[in-house]
C-alpha cells in the first residue's frame, strides 16, 4: 500500500507548494494591497519589504517559477522574521505567534532540496530537473 503511496509523492509536493504559496501570498497582499484587512506599512520599511517579497515570491511559488531560489530566499525571510518580530516577544513559538514563520521557514527550504514537483512552470520549461 505504501509502495502506491509513494507514486504520488511528487505530485503532493506541488500541492504543498501551491497550497503554501497561496496562504503565504495571503500575507503580502495584506501588507502591500491591504487586502483582506489594509496594514500599509511604510514604503521601504521591513514590513514593506516582507510584504512585496511574500506577494511577489508567493506568487512565483504557486505557479513553480524559480522555485529554488526563490524558495531559498523566503525561508531566509521567514527566519529573520521569527528572530526579529517573534522570539523577542516570549520563548515558546506557540506564545510569540511564530509557529507559522517557523513552519514556513521549513517548508520552504525543503523545497530548495526537493525542488518544486511535476506541476510547475521550472519542470514544464525543463528548468528543474
Amino acid at each position: 500500500m505504501f509502495k502506491q503511496l509513494t507514486t504520488y509523492a511528487p505530485t503532493m509536493r506541488s500541492l504543498l507548494r501551491i497550497m503554501a504559496a497561496l496562504i503565504f501570498m495571503a500575507h503580502g497582499t495584506q501588507k502591500i494591497l491591504g487586502f483582506p484587512s489594509g496594514m500599509n506599512p511604510a514604503a521601504f520599511s521591513l514590513p514593506w519589504i516582507a510584504g512585496i517579497m511574500e506577494l511577489i515570491g508567493g506568487a512565483l511559488l504557486v505557479i513553480g517559477l524559480f522555485t529554488r531560489p526563490v524558495a531559498f530566499l523566503l525561508s531566509g525571510l521567514m527566519a529573520s522574521a521569527y528572530f526579529i518580530a517573534h522570539a523577542p516577544q516570549n520563548f515558546f513559538p506557540t506564545l510569540n505567534g511564530g509557529d507559522a514563520a517557523i513552519l514556513y521557514c521549513f517548508v520552504f527550504l525543503y523545497l530548495v532540496f526537493a525542488g518544486p514537483g511535476p506541476i510547475s512552470v521550472d519542470a514544464k520549461t525543463g528548468r528543474d530537473s
